[in-house]
């Protein structure tokens, strides 16, 4: 899991038909995390906003955590991170 700031969303209208209904969002890993990619597109079943620090599970956890186990899904917003205080 790791933890990162939402920096924009993605709108898709052709996609799989067990992606329909999900809102993609554009995540910034915060730098301490020594994430793999500057940045990723996470879906988001907990209604994150722009600006806010969220957890975010990755792989299987991703699709575990959000219900869509047979989903094409690598990562997914898990959690709205409260007080962010010392992530950046």
């Amino acid at each position: 899991m790791i933890v990162g700031k939402v920096v924009g969303s993605v709108v898709s209208t052709r996609k799989s038909e067990k992606l329909i209904g999900q809102k993609f969002m554009i995540i910034e890993p915060v730098h301490h995390m020594n994430a793999e990619y500057d940045r990723i597109v996470a879906i988001d079943i907990i209604g994150a906003g722009i600006g806010e620090y969220v957890l975010v599970a990755q792989g299987s956890a991703a699709r575990i955590g959000c219900g869509v186990e047979t989903a094409p899904v690598d990562a997914a917003i898990v959690g709205i991170i409260d007080d962010g205080a010392g992530l950046e």
